[in-house]
């Protein structure tokens, strides 16, 4: 390939990075007699990869199955046979085929003139479902809702975010109109017991109208008969559950021993006897120090040893997965293998800011990488690519990958038993577990899938044993209370209509009476308590009517709509450039109290601006007291957003910006599309705040740019 002006090839590229392998400290020569002969004592320690027998029993599994015309399993049939006439809760595990149900389904509403509204909890799964489903039925029949993509919204098909969904509940209701829909798919339905947008799945299922079908997919849902029984009672509509409990690809588990032999983890409902004396022997470690830490390349070279890549080995964080990709050793696949090389080079073009990421030439020459939410989304998306395109032999990923994103493997390696739930670290549950292996084992590509277990300092076998042979947890109501569902309601229903739909959650279905009682009163008691304030801030007048200033605050679908609306109201906005609107905006997207570092250059090249941050702080003092003294939490408003945004805003080079403020760049790109949707949430305001609405048009134009979309 000939070389392009400020670019390179590939081939010089992997000329310099395995160059750059050799010149690295870990193949440098000992130079000291004492610590070559210390080396070669442990190069001598080190065994060869050993399997047990019963281990390479299961082993045997392994293969690819005869490729045959695919043929529906019962249950997929069962659900399409349903889905016409009544709701169906479809609970599965992952990768048993639902999306072929959703698919059907659609096809054969369309052929009978109908709309259907395809949801998801995650814009990159709206996106890959959007490509997914035009691929299957025209590009023409399917359009994307998502914030960040509006493309061909008249389509009879609309793939988009589940929040997306529920906002335009909301204007139905206000408006007196019919959603115009005549199927809703809710994908991941087991998001309704997500702790922070649990709230949107009830809310969407809690305003659909009776007449809407529905059908839920999810991955195993233990108490799935007594959610379908909570539909059939605020639909009044019945809804079945069609339920497969087996895996379309068996899961065998293993277990790795330091010494690098590969046993089964189980012996029936037991663990395995060297198991079982590995976990007495942890008993005698006191101190974390004491457990030894895993080594990468020695799992890898294992898992490669018997047929057992590509794998996903999940980690504790971000910089654990960068680790472990920049403590590998090459590969002995060649990047031109299988047209890696080619593919790569050829996704890179139209993204220049991704040749200089970091782990371009670790995923080049250990066709290996990481994966997780401080990326960006183009780098993941490449990733993704590759690892499904088969070029890559292991990623490295935090939680994100098991909760949506099509991501199977043969393998799935676990070396700890905890999570960082994005506030702490606790305990992995029975249904993070399922979430986990549901990648191991691809349909189609493999007769069996594996997870293998590796002790270390932060696994609790007992753990991950009890959690293996657990259900999933049953799922709980979310549903809370907030200001922006208060107001969007009360458009619509008069108080004691508000309450009569709250009494409609899950929380308040009477499976349990003495605990939906109480659930319910303290839901009843909240929305008082919001109405009160609404009240006393004017935007409800004394019969809990919207006023002028509620009706356009209530097209704020944010999670602090009444700081925003405060400085709407007080001018605060008034007169600002799109650059500072963009970046005055910005600190209310974060949703995590974590101080960034801005360099001496960027803190000086925002110098103006901090003065109108000030101000806008001061504005906000009396709102936020006046909240705390009604018991309702402030959020920290933190000025490392503003000035990020308003560097990006200036038109400065995302190489530049990532140098001036020291956080990851998924990090900044997530913010970057936080503060567009914040902004697009003002160009609702267009007949009654005109020049913000335009100003804050121009500011989305100039933050919504490569690399970021």
């Amino acid at each position: 390939m000939p070389q392009r002006s400020g670019w390179f090839t590939l081939d010089a590229f992997m000329e310099k990075a395995q160059n750059k392998n050799r010149r690295s400290p870990a193949r440098r020569p000992f130079r000291s007699p004492r610590l070559k002969q210390h080396f070669r004592v442990q190069q001598r320690e080190v065994l060869p990869p050993k399997l047990n027998k019963e281990a390479g029993r299961l082993l045997s599994h392994i293969g690819k199955p005869e490729s045959a015309l695919f043929v529906p399993d019962p249950f997929q049939t069962n659900a399409l046979e349903r889905i016409l006439k009544e709701d169906v809760l479809v609970s599965a595990p992952t990768g048993s085929g639902k999306t072929w149900i959703a698919l059907e389904a659609t096809r054969n509403y369309l052929s009978r003139g109908c709309t259907i509204w395809y949801a998801t909890p995650l814009k990159a799964l709206s996106n890959a479902k959007y490509e997914e489903f035009g691929a299957e039925l025209g590009r023409d029949t399917v359009g994307i809702l998502t914030g960040d993509r509006k493309e061909n919204s008249d389509a009879p098909v609309i793939v988009g975010t589940t929040e997306i969904l529920r906002n335009q509940l909301y204007d139905a209701m206000q408006h007196g109109v019919d959603l115009g829909v005549d199927l809703v798919i809710l994908d991941e339905a087991h998001y309704l017991g997500d702790l922070d947008r649990g709230v949107v799945w009830e809310e969407v299922l809690i305003y659909l109208p009776g007449r809407v079908r529905l059908l839920l997919l999810s991955a195993t849902i233990s108490n799935a008969d007594t959610i379908a029984r909570w539909l059939g009672q605020i639909r009044k509509a019945p809804c079945s559950v069609v339920q497969s409990t087996e895996r379309p690809v068996p899961l065998h588990a293993l277990f790795l021993t330091p010494a690098g032999e590969l046993t089964p983890f189980f012996r029936g409902r037991r663990l395995f006897q060297k198991v079982a004396n590995h976990v007495k022997g942890e008993k005698s470690r006191k101190r974390l120090s004491d457990f030894p830490t895993p080594d990468m390349n020695r799992i890898l070279e294992v898992l490669r040893e018997f047929d057992l890549l590509p794998a996903i080995v999940f980690l504790k964080s971000r910089a654990d997965c960068d680790r472990a990709v920049g403590g590998l050793v090459s590969s002995p696949l060649h990047p031109r293998e299988g047209g890696f090389q080619d593919m790569v080079e050829n996704y890179l073009e139209p993204y220049p800011e991704l040749k200089n990421q970091r782990q371009l030439r670790r995923l080049l020459v250990c066709r290996a990488a990481s994966h997780h939410a401080g990326q960006l989304p183009a780098w993941r998306l490449l990733i993704e690519k590759a690892m499904v395109a088969g070029h890559l032999e292991v990623i490295f990923a935090t939680s994100t990958v098991a909760a949506g994103v099509n991501f199977p493997a043969r393998t799935v390696v676990v070396l700890q038993s905890d999570r960082f739930n994005g506030r702490s670290f606790v305990d992995m549950t029975a249904t993070d577990i399922h979430q986990m292996t549901g990648r191991a084992g691809r349909r189609g590509m493999d007769n069996a899938g594996f997870i293998v277990v590796v002790p270390g300092p932060y696994l609790d076998i007992l753990l991950v044993k009890e959690l293996l042979q657990s259900e999933p947890e049953p799922l709980e109501s979310r549903i809370g209370v907030n200001f922006s569902m208060s107001l969007n309601l009360l458009l619509s229903h008069d108080p004691d209509g508000v309450r009569e739909l709250l009494g409609f959650s899950f929380a308040s279905f009477r499976e349990n009476p003495k605990r939906a009682e109480k659930m319910g009163r303290r839901l009843l008691k909240d929305f008082q308590k919001h109405m009160e304030v609404l009240q006393e801030l004017e935007y409800l007048d004394g019969k809990g009517v919207p006023t002028y200033d509620g009706k356009w605050a209530a097209r704020l679908r944010l999670d602090h709509p009444l700081l925003i609306a405060e400085l709407i109201r007080g001018r605060e906005f008034s007169h600002l450039d799109p650059a500072e609107l963009a970046a005055l905006i910005a600190p209310f997207v974060m949703d995590k109290d974590r101080e960034i570092a801005v360099s001496r250059q960027g803190w000086h090249r925002t110098k103006q601006l901090r003065s109108k941050f000030r101000h806008m702080i001061q504005q906000l003092m009396p709102l936020a007291q006046f909240m705390l003294s009604r018991g309702f939490d402030v959020p920290t408003i933190m000025f490392w957003p503003t000035a990020a945004i308003f560097l990006w805003a200036e038109q400065m080079e995302w190489e530049e910006l990532v140098t001036h403020v020291s956080a990851d760049e998924g990090d900044l790109s997530m913010l970057i599309l936080r503060t567009a949707d914040h902004l697009r949430q003002l160009l609702a305001l267009e007949n009654e705040e005109p020049e913000l609405a335009a100003t804050a048009r121009q500011a989305m134009e100039m933050i919504m740019r490569l690399p970021v979309i």
